[in-house]
């Protein structure tokens, strides 16, 4: 099997999620930096941009900002998929606390 290629069962239109690293070029604070995130992350974060009504590049840049913080900042890939990641578990916990508050009101009715 080749790197990236589709294993066993369907992934949907991401593909395989173990896709190789896509190298792309981003301005941050008007510097240009090049990151390397695989795709999987790249759609996540095209897709966080959009509900946050943000260009990707000012996305990205409120992200370094928000590593720059940590006492020990990781790289910007790895600030990128750490905050995607934390991103998707508190839109679940949202979704699930939203489920939770609505079947209560529904007991009540």
């Amino acid at each position: 099997m080749d790197q990236g290629d589709p294993v066993e069962g369907s992934y949907g239109p991401m593909g395989s999620p173990f896709a190789p690293p896509v190298k792309r070029s981003v301005t941050i604070a008007g510097h240009q930096t090049a990151i390397s995130l695989e795709p999987i992350f790249w759609d996540a974060l095209r897709d966080a941009a959009k509900r946050a009504d943000l260009p990707i590049n000012a996305l990205i840049a409120r992200i370094d900002v928000m590593r720059m913080k940590a006492a020990d900042p990781p790289n910007l890939a790895s600030a990128i998929r750490c905050w995607i990641f934390a991103s998707a578990l508190q839109r679940r916990s949202d979704a699930a606390s939203e489920a939770d508050t609505g079947s209560e009101c529904a007991d009540s009715v």
